[in-house]
C-alpha cells in the first residue's frame, strides 16, 4: 500500500470509532431521557415538548447510524454511496421539519424547507429508479 492509501485508511478508521463511539453515547443518553421523562409526574405521560425532543433525539441517533454505515462503506468499497448520503439527508431534514416550532418561522423558510424536502425525494426516487432500470 502506498503511504497516501495507509494515511487514509487510518483517517478513516479513526472517524469509523469516534462516530461508533459518539452512536453509542446518544444511545444512552437517549435513553436516560426517556426513562428521566416517564418517571417524573406524571408518570409513564408525556408532554409533547418532551416528545418533539424525544423524535428529534431519536432521528439524531438514526443520522449517526447512517454516517457510520457510510464511512464503513467507505472504508471497506472506497466509494461514497449516493443513497446513502440521500438518506441521511433526508432523515436530517426529517427531524428538523418534527422539531420545528412552525410559528416562529417566516414563511419563505417553511417553502425553502418544503423544496428541500421535495428535492430530496425526486432525487432518490429517480435514483432508485435509474439503479431498479
Amino acid at each position: 500500500m502506498q503511504y497516501p492509501e495507509k494515511v487514509e485508511r487510518v483517517v478513516v478508521v479513526s472517524l469509523l470509532i469516534m462516530m461508533a463511539l459518539v452512536v453509542c453515547l446518544s444511545t444512552v443518553e437517549l435513553g436516560w431521557f426517556i426513562i428521566k421523562d416517564v418517571i417524573t409526574p406524571p408518570i409513564f405521560l408525556l408532554e409533547i415538548d418532551e416528545l418533539l425532543d424525544i423524535f428529534g433525539m431519536f432521528l439524531l441517533v438514526l443520522i449517526g447510524v447512517e454516517l457510520l454505515e457510510t464511512v464503513k462503506m467507505y472504508l471497506t468499497q472506497k466509494t461514497v454511496h449516493v443513497e446513502v448520503v440521500f438518506m441521511v439527508a433526508m432523515i436530517a431534514i426529517a427531524r428538523k421539519v418534527i422539531i420545528l416550532d412552525i410559528k416562529e418561522l417566516p414563511s419563505l423558510t417553511l417553502i425553502g424547507i418544503g423544496v428541500i424536502v421535495v428535492s430530496l425525494s425526486a432525487g432518490y426516487y429517480l435514483l432508485t429508479r435509474k439503479r431498479n432500470s
